[in-house]
């Protein structure tokens, strides 16, 4: 019998079902920084992470946030017929300032017509009341989602990644944000190094059990000038395969719950800055794989989550 549900519970049918239209994510560089960068942690960072911190660069240029989301709003309406707009602070810690500052900068952001709502990238180490506070006052009118960067269950990668944090700390600032109208979203790395199938599944596992709104997932890349590339050359590091990633995504999509909105399955690298691997560049060829593959299952998101369906001898 074929499965008439659909593969997976993805962020564009979630945002038309909130707001009744095309709903677009505008990247913010506002120019903050982050605490594995500015020696508070550490002066090194992730060990995939570069100077840039997936930064558009924009605010060095002098764009304010207003001029980067009028800037978007152009593009991504001519793009996608977009009507409605998330103002996305991704680079770098975005919570990692003073209430004062955050205020101004999510308040200018808010303040831009069309913008239904602000996603805030930022570290579990970087909340506390205060800053859950204040966004907890803007979810009474607006959409507001929390991105945690936690990258593997497991502290011992945690480590080895130089992640500054360990799982521990994840959880807290989870359990800190629930039930104040604020979404929440996991970001996880398949391919870190050290971490086999099994280990990438046990965090599949033990996140489901969260009751997290959301999850994006990455595929560990190398890009130039970060610590995972001297490993990767020194041959101390070796990429996932294309057709292996492809099989992981659909084994991480079948534990994860039904109601967890899928954010992303893959990443954007920037050319410029890609050593490997090559193949991931082809985004859109990699998500027509998945969705592939997921059929050729006949599976779904969450055919086997946790109270449904065994796992038995699934290898």
């Amino acid at each position: 019998m074929e499965n008439p549900k659909k593969i997976y519970k993805d962020l564009n049918t979630y945002y038309r079902s909130l707001f009744g239209c095309r709903v677009q994510k505008i990247t913010i560089d506002a120019g903050f920084s982050c605490p594995n960068r500015d020696g508070k942690l550490s002066k090194s960072g992730c060990i995939y992470c570069n100077s840039k911190g997936s930064g558009t660069g924009f605010f060095e240029k002098g764009f304010s946030i207003s001029q980067q989301l009028h800037r978007g709003q152009k593009m991504l309406s001519k793009r996608y017929k977009a009507k409605k707009f998330i103002a996305y602070f991704q680079s770098f810690s975005n919570t990692y300032a003073p209430v004062d500052q955050l205020k101004q900068v999510y308040d200018e952001a808010l303040s831009v017509k069309d913008v239904v709502g602000i996603s805030i990238g930022t570290r579990p180490d970087c909340v506390d009341s205060s800053i859950l506070n204040l966004l907890q006052n803007y979810s009474k009118d607006f959409l507001v989602s929390i991105e945690y960067g936690l990258q593997s269950a497991h502290n011992k990668t945690l480590s080895l990644i130089n992640r500054g944090h360990n799982f521990e700390c994840f959880t807290k600032a989870i359990l800190a944000t629930k039930n104040r109208g604020i979404k929440t979203c996991v970001h996880i790395i398949l391919g870190l190094p050290d971490e086999n199938r099994r280990l990438m599944l046990e965090t599949a596992k033990i996140i489901a059990d969260l009751g997290i709104d959301g999850i994006k997932i990455h595929l560990l890349y190398i890009i130039k000038g970060t610590k995972l590339e001297k490993l990767y050359t020194s041959g101390s590091y070796t990429c996932l395969k294309q057709e292996d990633y492809i099989q992981i995504v659909c084994d991480f999509l079948e534990l994860l719950p039904e109601n967890m909105i899928i954010h992303r399955l893959t990443g954007d690298p920037h050319p410029e800055e890609l050593v490997a691997p090559l193949w991931s560049m082809r985004k859109n060829e990699t998500l027509a794989l998945i969705q592939k593959t997921m059929k050729e299952r006949n599976s779904w998101q969450g055919k086997f989550a946790a109270g449904k369906i065994s796992l038995g001898s699934k290898t």
